[in-house]
């Protein structure tokens, strides 16, 4: 069984999908594995981090386990 990420908003097209199926393990084992632009948007401190549904206060130590469900969120920009 696989991690799933989800990407919203601006994340999403830089991903070229909303959700990714991933090997789980160590989050930042798990950036790794992605393509590098795409990595280092998603460890911007503006974007949160929410992990089966609840919000993260501190996105250190984070390790998927298969099934689990991180969603990337970046910042809202509106006018």
């Amino acid at each position: 069984m696989r991690a799933h990420l989800v990407f919203l908003g601006r994340l999403e097209d830089l991903a070229g999908t909303s959700e990714l199926a991933v090997v789980p393990g160590p989050l930042e084992q798990v950036l790794a594995g992605l393509d590098r632009e795409l990595a280092i948007a998603l460890l911007d401190d503006r974007v949160r981090l929410a992990l089966n549904g609840h919000l993260l206060t501190d996105s250190g130590g984070i390790m998927l386990a298969a099934g689990d469900e991180l969603a990337f969120l970046p910042p809202v920009s509106g006018g």
